[in-house]
């Protein structure tokens, strides 16, 4: 661990592994493959030196703000409802957040002081197509005017609140849509995790931010390079699977051949996500409690946390 001059702690993979005072791992090897995102090449091992070690620090931290809550109720005799532990998990399209949410949702719930983690995603505030079509931005999908901000951030207020039974809009990524008839029922979670591109982003237009609410962020990081190949391997992999759905939004895909479809992945990567990743999440990342930086092999290489 390198600590001068510097404000993070910064841990190779060796030294953050030999983190101390670590439960049990408590996932199965069935349970984690189902855990893990389409073309995430991680192991076992990689939870039980990389993750396991964060979910003890979150512990850390969520246990702390608990007690805290319950001492400033003693302190000022006037009890408040329950308000969660809130953690932003951000990063680039295709660099694996959604596995390591998911990951953390399992490991974070087998604490008994903080059982009920719930997860979302800020797919589901998107606009919805139509919505994005008639404002002419269906092809900005994933930027900053894509997003309901003003959903999103009555969400999020709402549950740091301790208001229950919150109904959240779902996103289908087989349809490339919000759904009209299903929502995701938050009610009064111990921990949650808000995963999104977008979640660390700032408007210079409002004076408060999603970001506001968190009590901790992570940022997972990696070279472009890197990140531009899962993302191709990816689509690569959708194509023979998902895209031959008829439901799919992505069904032309299905038929075309590898060639074009690394082609097709690399122009919607240079023209949308590159785009988007420099302009608007790439500036984030500083933002962040934690920093987890990526191999080209998916491996957990760096980690840095904020002092």
């Amino acid at each position: 661990m390198n600590n001068t001059y510097s404000p993070y702690y910064e841990f190779d993979r060796t030294a953050w592994a030999m983190s101390r005072d670590l439960p049990p791992l408590s996932i199965s090897e069935e349970e984690f493959e189902k855990l893990k995102g389409l073309n995430e090449k991680i192991s076992i091992e990689e939870v039980t030196k990389v993750y396991l070690p964060l979910a003890r620090l979150i512990h850390l931290y969520a246990t702390t703000f608990m007690q805290l809550q319950s001492k400033m109720n003693s302190f000022f005799n006037t009890p408040t409802p329950k308000a969660p532990f809130v953690i932003g998990i951000a990063g680039s399209v295709a660099v694996g957040k959604s596995t390591a949410a998911r990951l953390l949702q399992t490991l974070l719930s087998r604490w008994p002081e903080h059982s009920k983690v719930d997860l979302v995603t800020t797919d589901g505030f998107l606009y919805p197509n139509d919505v994005l079509e008639a404002k002419g931005i269906m092809n900005r999908k994933g930027f900053p005017e894509s997003y309901d901000i003003n959903k999103l951030m009555h969400f999020i207020s709402s549950v740091k609140s301790g208001e229950p039974a919150l109904h959240v809009p779902v996103y289908s990524h087989l349809t490339y849509d919000v759904l009209n008839d299903r929502t995701q029922l938050v009610d009064q979670p111990d921990i949650l995790i808000v995963e999104g591109i977008n979640v660390l982003q700032v408007n210079t237009q409002e004076p408060t931010f999603v970001s506001d609410f968190f009590d901790f962020s992570i940022y997972i990081d990696a070279d472009e390079h890197d990140i531009r190949n899962w993302y191709i391997e990816r689509f690569q992999m959708l194509r023979d699977t998902a895209f031959k759905d008829p439901r799919s939004y992505f069904r032309k895909y299905a038929s075309i051949s590898k060639e074009e479809a690394a082609l097709t992945a690399e122009k919607i990567w240079e023209d949308i996500n590159a785009k988007n990743l420099h302009e608007n999440i790439l500036p984030t990342k500083e933002r962040a409690r934690l920093i987890i930086k990526k191999g080209s092999d998916h491996h957990i290489d760096q980690v840095l946390l904020r002092k």
